[in-house]
């Protein structure tokens, strides 16, 4: 079994984190938004797997667990939100959201 080295792994969770980052901040649409936050709760899961095995601990296993269960959850929240936020407003785009009333 190939050994893959620290800095590789970690680099790769970088560059995942910064795609997620980027695709937040640059789209308007909330599911491209939603997919954004998901890369990079995956890249954040990478980046303790990449650690635990260096370490040789199952402790980033158990934090990669405990990310996918988060994210699990989020998802579920974040979709009846989208699907109330299209009902409401027949769009996607986040933009609409400024005629929101408290």
């Amino acid at each position: 079994m190939a050994v893959i080295p620290v800095e590789h792994g970690l680099m790769l969770a970088t560059v995942l984190f910064s795609i997620g980052l980027l695709g937040l901040l640059v789209r308007r649409n909330i599911l491209y938004m939603l997919m954004s936050v998901e890369i990079m709760l995956n890249a954040a899961g990478l980046a303790f797997i990449v650690a635990g095995a260096r370490w040789s601990q199952p402790d980033g296993q158990i934090m990669f667990m405990i990310i996918l269960t988060m994210a699990a959850a989020e998802v579920a929240v974040a979709l009846a939100l989208v699907l109330r936020f299209y009902r409401q407003f027949q769009t996607l785009d986040t933009d609409a959201a400024n005629t929101m009333r408290g």
